[in-house]
Formats: structure tokens, C-alpha cells, sequence
């Protein structure tokens, strides 16, 4: 399309403001809408032929049906589970999205846990400011020597073993596609994974195959303990599954960026009352949880904004 002023974008959640202005310094109509509920949006969206979006709701069927003349969603993030992708693409809308804008603080964050978990810095912390001075207690342990096994080996898994690069660990990757090892890390079977890892660090999207995938049965077939690091998507993992791993030590801890209880939106955690196996999470010192904020870089919303604005404009340029 010549007249890019014909192309109507609309954006449902803010972003990084170089987004709205280099589409539309290259000619694109923006309009903005963070207020209106999903039903509002759609008895307008087929007035429009890209929507930009994060997680404010999802992209189903229904309102696919509605949005006539789409031609592109496009997410401002790694992951498009909040979109009826196999529907969206059936009626030829393209679906854009940005994992390698936040791969690199998804990669940093990932060893950040690793490494406070290892030399209980946050349990060490709290304590010294509390008045105690414990050293024994607090003795940590080296990450040099381990083997650590990444699950899911695209942007944010490369990301992670290339970070690991300055240890003397021995990096293992699974992944469904065949032959994505590199020199950072070697490409082996779920098997070997979990016969040698002394870590599992998580880098997969949510798809009906990872659902629930860690739970007792996953967990149990590991031959060591060992450490689990989730920076990738809640749901993936059974929390009272891996509460109990924790109590029997069977995990020897967890640095947990996303939760299962998280909303679609991952804006908030919870309706309601709070799992008691999530309370034993709150109290376990060798525990550690942020807010979805792996990816959640002052950097990473730049890069993700400028992902996205390059993939739109080589849609039509």
C-alpha cells in the first residue's frame, strides 16, 4: 500500500513512546485506546488494519470475526499466547512479535537468580539488616563445575547461555526443533537433561505441550537435585508440585520470575484467597520471586518498541 496514511493502527496499551512515533513519521494513522473494555474495542476494530497490543485481553475468535480488515497484531513481547494464532492466521493476519527485544534481560536476570540463589545473598541481606550476623549459615555455593540444562533454546535460552560463557559450567539445551545448539551450548535429549543437570533453567512459550510439564512425575525423573529458575511462563510449572520437591529436597531452590496464578494480563496475581502452597513459597528462604519483570528492562522496552515498529514497516515497505 503506496499511502501508508490509509493504514490505520490502533494501540490498546502504552507503550515506549518511539513506537507511535516512527510509524507515524513513516505515514501510518495512529489512534490510541487504553480504556475501552474488549467488547468496546471490537464493535470498532474493523475500522482498522494493525492493532498493537501487550496483554490487556485476548485475541479470540470472536473478535477476529469482527476485525474485518486487520491485517497484522502486533505484541509488544516475547510471546503471542494471548492470541488465537492458528485463527488469526487462517484469515491471512500476520502476527508480529519481539522475543529478541528482551532476550538479552531475560538472559541477565536468568544468571542474577542463579547467582543469588547460590550465595544466598537475599536470605544473607535480610538477616544482616535485621541485626544478625551469620556466616556459616549463610556459606554459599560456586556455580563453577555444575551443569546447567536449559529447556527451550530460541532468543531467550541463547540469550542465557551466552551470559554463562565466563563460568566453567557445562551447558546442555532441549529443544522440540532439531539442531539449534551452538557453541554456547550442546543440543542433547530431554533425557540427558535431566540425568545430568545441576540447574534447569526454563526459556519455553506456553503451548498446550508445556502446560503443567514440570510437575512430580517431570521433577522426579531428575537424577540429582537441583536448582530451577523460571523466567518464561508460570503455567508451565505445578507450584504444589514443586513445593513439594522443595520440602523433600528434591529442589534445592527456585528462582521464580512468573507464578501460575498469574493473570493473562500478568499484571496482577490473584482474585481471590491465596494457594497455601504459595504461602510455604513466601516463607522458603531458598526461594526468590519477582514480578514478571525478566524481560522488564528500561532497555528492553526500547528494543522491544523498535522490534516491533521495523517488523510492521517491512510489512509494507
Amino acid at each position: 500500500m503506496s499511502d501508508l496514511s490509509k493504514v490505520k493502527i490502533l494501540h490498546i496499551d502504552s507503550n515506549h513512546p518511539l513506537l507511535w512515533e516512527q510509524l507515524e513519521n513513516t505515514g501510518f494513522s495512529n489512534e490510541a485506546d487504553f480504556t475501552s473494555t474488549k467488547e468496546e474495542v471490537e464493535n470498532k476494530i474493523e475500522n482498522y488494519h494493525g492493532i498493537v497490543i501487550r496483554s490487556r485481553f485476548k485475541i479470540d475468535k470472536t473478535f477476529i470475526d469482527k476485525a474485518k480488515n486487520l491485517k497484522f497484531i502486533a505484541r509488544v513481547g516475547a510471546g503471542l499466547e494471548s492470541i488465537d494464532c492458528e485463527y488469526a492466521e487462517s484469515k491471512n493476519i500476520n502476527l508480529i512479535a519481539a522475543p529478541e527485544g528482551n532476550c538479552n534481560a531475560v538472559g541477565e536476570h536468568a544468571l542474577g537468580m542463579i547467582l543469588s540463589l547460590f550465595n544466598k545473598l537475599n536470605h544473607a541481606d535480610k538477616e544482616v539488616k535485621a541485626g544478625h550476623w551469620n556466616r556459616e549459615s549463610n556459606r554459599g555455593t560456586e556455580l563453577d563445575g555444575k551443569t546447567i540444562g536449559i529447556i527451550g533454546y530460541g532468543n531467550m535460552g541463547k540469550s542465557f547461555a551466552k551470559k554463562l560463557r565466563g563460568f566453567d559450567v557445562e551447558v546442555l539445551c532441549y529443544d522440540i526443533l532439531p539442531n539449534v545448539g551452538d557453541e554456547n551450548a550442546k543440543q542433547v535429549s530431554l533425557e540427558e537433561i535431566q540425568q545430568k543437570s545441576d540447574v534447569l533453567s526454563l526459556h519455553i512459550p506456553w503451548t498446550t505441550e508445556t502446560d503443567k510439564m514440570v510437575n512430580a512425575s517431570f521433577i522426579n525423573q531428575f537424577a540429582k537435585p537441583f536448582w530451577l529458575i523460571n523466567t518464561a511462563r508460570g503455567k508451565s510449572v505445578v507450584t504444589a508440585d514443586l513445593v513439594a520437591a522443595l520440602q523433600s529436597g528434591k529442589v534445592l531452590g527456585a528462582g521464580l520470575d512468573v507464578l501460575e496464578y498469574e493473570k493473562l494480563s500478568f499484571e496482577t496475581l490473584f482474585e481471590g484467597e491465596k494457594p497455601e502452597v504459595f504461602d510455604y513459597l513466601l516463607q522458603a528462604n531458598n526461594v526468590l520471586l519477582t514480578p514478571h519483570i525478566a524481560g522488564w528492562t528500561f532497555e528492553s522496552k526500547e528494543k522491544l518498541a523498535q522490534v516491533i515498529v521495523n517488523k510492521i514497516i517491512n510489512l509494507y515497505l
